[in-house]
């Protein structure tokens, strides 16, 4: 069965989050366990022919002081996706999220839409792409990734576990960049400790050469401003 999104988006809330568990779809991340839980990943499409990506957990937790015994990592990743419209960072269209307990433990959906034309970096790098980019692209590339990390750390927002997988680039006239992945994503005291965090992150787990890596950093430093100094 398909996904009507629009008359999904009318049912009453309960009815939808039946119907949209419903739905079915293959497995692009088998559910894992953690947290407590297990949370995974399907791929449904719609009526109209678009993907959408299904986050579905079960008891998948973690405890903000608001809610002490526990609360979905969807709907943290649900209120991070939305703020980062005002970070002008692209992520993944939010379709639908919702969480209900069930016998005592948290159901939780998130869905999202495809990031259409778009590849992680370590898709990119696995297909040898930085080859047919050329060096001065792939420079060009890698400025605009920290560029987008820095909007996205001006805002408090640390991603929590940022991997090559977890940046996406659509490279054609202009240079696009998005994060996806983000229930570890969290507000962070400051974002000059956001920003510390995740550029620790992307240091352990790039193979950039010395070249490829300032360009990165020039990027993140032309956006971040004066406090990039701080970190």
């Amino acid at each position: 069965m398909q996904a009507d999104v629009k008359a999904l988006l009318k049912l009453p809330r309960e009815e939808a989050f039946r119907q949209w568990l419903g739905l079915a779809g293959e497995w692009v991340e088998e559910p894992n366990i953690r947290r407590g839980g297990e949370s995974g990943v399907k791929r449904v499409m719609t009526t109209e022919g678009k993907m959408l990506y299904r986050k579905q957990q079960v008891g998948h937790i973690y405890r903000p002081w608001h809610h002490p015994f526990g609360y979905p990592t969807a709907m943290r990743e649900q209120q991070v996706l939305l703020a980062c419209a005002d970070l002008h960072v692209t992520v993944p269209v939010l379709v639908y999220a919702d969480c209900r307990k069930v016998g005592g433990v948290w159901h939780a959906l998130l869905v999202t839409e495809a990031l259409d034309g778009f590849s992680s970096l370590e898709d990119c790098y696995a297909r040898g792409d930085e080859q047919r980019w050329g060096e001065d692209l792939h420079l060009r590339i890698l400025h605009e990734v920290g560029c987008t990390l820095a909007r996205f750390n001006k805002g408090r927002f640390e991603h929590g576990c940022l991997r090559m997988k977890h940046v996406f680039v659509r490279v054609g006239e202009k240079i696009e960049v998005a994060l996806i992945d983000l229930e570890k994503s969290r507000k962070s005291f400051s974002a000059v400790r956001a920003a510390r965090h995740d550029i620790g992150q992307m240091k352990r787990h790039c193979d950039w050469n010395t070249a490829q890596w300032q360009s990165f950093l020039s990027g993140f430093e032309e956006t971040f401003g004066a406090d990039y100094k701080k970190i």
